[in-house]
């Protein structure tokens, strides 16, 4: 049996409906059931909250497996309620990988460290940006941005370098991770084909969107992190923290050999991701 902790959540649902459609036996762990039922999906759902450790026990007994869709800051409490023997797939995070201090990346850190601690087979996949799911708010949020602003103010003109990842392809990576004979804890990135600038990125998205090319103003960082929270007062303008601004000064690019020869998933270019992200994008006016 296949326990899938946090469910209702993007990936979550994704690798659901895809276990669903192939006759897979799944069993869904909530912690809000009206949540779970407005998936769609006919699992029945257990519910427990992570923080109960009783609740998670009883909510895992007798999988064979179980796959943790939620932050991997709760690694500890999920390895100590599954059954022993058990095999375990977490999603982590490329945030873990970052320079600056940050709760998100010490979170994955310390969930990734107690998971390789641990001694149980499976793998913690650390995706890059995930984008293409619904309900996402990457680059929805970005085009949403671009339609506003007649310009693109960025920290080094937005040269440093993403990878992002469709959702499509880590549903494909946690179907693979399900069926592969872990021997031991390990870890994984899993991300999108190449690395691009940020820039291109952003112009890739208003392209998908049916929008024009942003107009790339180049700004240093510190400015930038100051007005971030003047999005907050401005209507009809997307949220930026601070925090945000500051991670894009830095290059998030990873050789994606080790996920192509382990889990033999080939991922989809970024214009064929942002495709289907936007499948009938509006025309710039």
């Amino acid at each position: 049996m296949i326990a899938v902790i946090g469910a209702s959540g993007r990936s979550g649902a994704a690798l659901c409906r895809a276990l669903a459609a192939r006759g897979t036996e799944f069993i869904p762990v909530v912690r809000d059931a009206e949540r779970w039922a407005a998936t769609g999906l006919a699992s029945p759902a257990r519910i427990a909250d992570l923080r109960d450790a009783a609740a998670l026990a009883a909510a895992l007994a007798g999988a064979e497996c179980v796959v943790s869709c939620a932050h991997a800051r709760w690694a500890p409490a999920i390895l100590a309620a599954a059954p022993p023997q058990a095999r375990c797939i977490f999603m982590g995070s490329t945030r873990r990988f970052s320079r600056w201090p940050d709760a998100h990346g010490d979170g994955v850190r310390a969930g990734e460290a107690a998971f390789l601690a641990s001694g149980r087979a499976g793998v913690m996949l650390h995706p890059t940006m995930i984008y293409g799911a619904e309900g996402e708010d990457n680059v929805q949020r970005l085009a949403a941005l671009l339609r506003r602003l007649p310009f693109a103010p960025l920290p080094g003109g937005g040269r440093s370098l993403v990878q992002p990842i469709h959702q499509d392809d880590v549903t494909c990576c946690l179907l693979a991770a399900l069926d592969h004979p872990w021997a031991r804890p390990e870890t994984l990135v899993v991300a999108g084909p190449e690395p691009l600038p940020y820039r291109d990125f952003l112009a890739a998205v208003a392209q998908a969107a049916g929008l024009a090319s942003p107009r790339i103003i180049s700004l240093p960082v510190a400015p930038l992190m100051a007005l971030a929270p003047l999005t907050r007062l401005l209507p009809l303008l997307p949220r930026i923290r601070p925090a945000e601004i500051r991670r894009l000064t830095e290059d998030k690019a990873f050789d994606i050999g080790p996920m192509r020869r382990t889990l033999g998933v080939e991922p989809i270019p970024l214009a064929e991701g942002l495709r289907r992200t936007f499948p009938s994008p509006r025309r710039a006016g």
